[in-house]
């Protein structure tokens, strides 16, 4: 049998678009003689629609487009996910479903049992679960259909399962002898490899060939990498769509032939993402260029570099904001930066306005010594004049700060804060070291300066980064320890780290998650990341002792 997968970038709510892009990959599974075109988990209506789930109408419409595909099929199947409707009470009265469109009509609906409700998923909060799941049969195949995290609860792989049940080695027992799983799987850091460790085993244990077919593109922070599989019944990998973009996989499965799996580093496979992430983003959200401050810092310099990759650099404006205590380099590190990438770079001195607003408040505030109050000030003028270069361009602005300064708080709520979009708000400072150099791989494209000099935030004379903090290797070796593993501060004070640099490091991260709350979204690439994965309260006080 002949199965496509058509590893497809659908769009949240989008019906019409993502309709003919799922028409538009019938047709040519139709053109290409092949028996069954697999389409991922929730293509319909785009995943995740959250609290769209919760408005009639476009449920509704969600199924209006399923029965107009259904009508366009004909002798070749068509499996799609969709939202149906669960009339069983009590319930949420909504299911996670694919069907096989076929003939003209919907020949089998299938729905999600497991539905994952941790870290960035909240699918309990809108679907009900299927109680039983069978195979059915297409063209001679007994076929057993489950969607995405049915997989993922196999208790010879996990050491440590969230359900009960198994789906995908039920439906093997009840006959199933090709295993098909429609997907929306978010990609961060490592999860090609264990999804396909774990897809392997899967296919091997139950003896029975295992098709694969994940979203691929970015919607809101999360970023879908594709990457469909195919497993024989040992177990080996027979193909792999693109990583980041899509594809289309034609599976023939009397022809079994195995591969060996693409390898990247991790640096490349950050920037790939980013870089869709945030071309998705811009572009389902209606903008076409951004604007960015350009410090002649690093992360500034890295933000730039995925948003030309992006976009193309003429839709992409640098704009420089110096002040009295900007350093000569760093000024120079900037227009230098401008001209590789071939951007636009204004320059807007911050001085002048800076003297005007301290002039302004001197009557309040007195005598009284400067501060970090200065220092915000600083940052805020330059997110004022951003924003209004912003408005006036229609141009989306970036923020430039990565995930160590989010964590600790070394940040300026309505300043270097402002913006639409934190490009790296999940890459921690040591990976933007290591994808700046993995830039200049070939060439110097950042300046190397920018990658050399210690950091500053520049708000007053020789300032630098680790007058505040600890050194980003010690600091993003505890944010991996407390913010991704979860691990107690005592317990990383006895794995070896400074019980000083820990309690310092824990008590900065617990105290700004109301700044985090006022951040712009940020792109996900690590396993635990700020934003919709980590629910932190604002007005609490446990904390964490060391």
């Amino acid at each position: 049998m002949k199965v496509a997968l058509a590893q497809i970038n659908t769009t949240v709510g989008d019906l019409v678009g993502n309709e003919a892009r799922i028409l538009a990959a019938y047709q040519r599974g139709v053109a290409g003689g092949v028996d069954m075109v697999v389409c991922p988990e929730l293509a319909i209506t785009g995943y995740p629609p959250r609290d769209l789930l919760l408005k009639p109408h476009f449920v509704a419409q969600n199924l209006a487009v399923l029965e107009r595909l259904a009508g366009a099929t004909g002798r070749v199947g068509l499996l799609v996910g969709f939202v149906g409707n669960h009339h069983g009470r009590p319930g949420r009265g909504l299911t996670n479903s694919v069907a096989l469109l076929q003939h003209g009509k919907v020949a089998e609906v299938r729905t999600k049992m497991l539905l994952p409700t941790y870290d960035v998923f909240d699918e309990d909060r809108y679907f009900d679960p299927a109680e039983g799941n069978e195979p059915f049969l297409f063209n001679g195949r007994s076929i057993g259909v489950t969607v995405c995290e049915d997989l993922w609860n196999d208790e010879d792989f996990w050491r440590e399962r969230r359900y009960r049940r198994n789906p995908a080695a039920d439906l093997v027992r009840s006959g199933a002898d090709l295993l098909v799983n429609v997907s929306a799987s978010p990609w961060h850091l490592g999860k090609n490899t264990t999804r396909r460790a774990m897809l392997s085993s899967l296919a091997a244990k139950t003896r029975c060939p295992l098709l694969y077919c994940n979203l691929v593109g970015g919607n809101d922070e999360l970023i879908f990498d594709g990457a469909s599989l195919a497993f024989d019944g040992q177990g080996r990998l027979m193909a792999q769509g693109a990583l980041f973009a899509e594809d289309w996989l034609v599976v023939d499965t009397s022809k079994w032939q195995a591969i060996a799996p693409p390898v990247f580093s991790d640096e490349e496979l950050v920037y790939r993402a980013l870089v869709l992430g945030l071309r998705d983003y811009l572009h389902k959200c209606g903008f076409k260029s951004v604007v960015l401050g350009l410090s002649g810092g690093i992360d500034s310099a890295l933000t730039a570099v995925l948003a030309v990759e992006a976009l193309g650099a003429e839709n992409v404006r640098g704009v420089s904001l110096p002040s009295q205590f900007s350093s000569q380099g760093s000024l120079d590190d900037a227009r230098l930066l401008a001209a590789n990438l071939g951007i636009q770079y204004d320059v807007i001195p911050i001085q002048p306005a800076f003297a005007s607003v301290k002039g302004q408040l001197q009557p309040v505030f007195g005598g009284l010594p400067e501060d970090t109050t200065e220092e915000n000030l600083q940052a805020r003028l330059r997110g004022v004049i951003l924003m209004g270069m912003s408005n006036k361009f229609g141009s989306l602005l970036l923020t430039t700060g990565n995930k160590s300064e989010l964590a600790v708080g070394y940040c300026t709520l309505y300043g270097d804060m402002c913006g639409g979009l934190a490009v790296i708000s999940d890459v921690p400072k040591t990976m933007v070291y290591r994808l700046s150099k993995w830039v200049n791989r070939q060439r110097e494209v950042i300046p190397v300066a920018s990658i050399t000099k210690a950091p500053s935030a520049e708000l007053r004379p020789n300032q630098t980064d680790q007058d505040s903090l600890p050194p980003y290797e010690v600091l993003d070796d505890i944010l991996e320890e407390y913010v991704v593993k979860c691990r107690p501060a005592a317990e990383i004070v006895a794995a070896g780290f400074d019980p000083a640099a820990v309690r310092r490091v824990v008590r900065l991260i617990d105290g700004t998650e109301y700044k985090r709350r006022q951040a712009a979204p940020g792109l996900k690439v690590t396993s635990k990341a700020f934003g919709v994965g980590r629910r932190i309260p604002i007005a609490q006080r446990w904390h964490e002792v060391v």
